[in-house]
């Protein structure tokens, strides 16, 4: 029974973490976004995020995505730098055409830094990512 469902794999889209300026506050923040650089757009694109270790665990926090075009990408949420000594977890779930895709994406402890940085598709910034 399990062995008869398709399970379709999650190529193209990809969770980055991105130091960046906030210019109303005056401060760098680290932003997570998600990356559509496919050639078609995602239909309700849900997004479950959270932080945990081994004795802490912040609180679940659920974001929706009507359509994310094709060869685009969204803010998802600012992350406090604190959290970085979690693994933070961001498991996202979205339609393209009529098949349901499903992926985890994992940034483990203190993955997130500055001396992490690498080229971020399709935005022209630096950030940690996760493919």
């Amino acid at each position: 029974m399990k062995k008869d469902i398709l399970i379709p794999k999650v190529d193209g889209v990809y969770i980055a973490v991105v130091n960046e300026y906030n210019t109303i506050y005056k401060t760098q923040d680290w932003n997570a976004y998600i990356i559509n650089t496919k050639e078609v757009d995602l239909e309700m694109v849900l997004i479950v995020t959270s932080g945990y270790s081994e004795d802490k665990a912040t609180s679940i926090f659920r974001k929706k995505i009507d359509v994310l075009p094709k060869k685009s990408y969204a803010k998802i949420e600012l992350i406090q730098e604190d959290l970085f000594a979690l693994n933070n977890s961001f498991k996202v779930t979205f339609f393209e055409g009529n098949a349901m895709f499903d992926k985890t994406y994992l940034f483990r402890k203190n993955t997130i830094n500055l001396k992490a940085l690498q080229p971020i598709p399709l935005m022209d910034v630096k950030g940690v990512l996760v493919k």
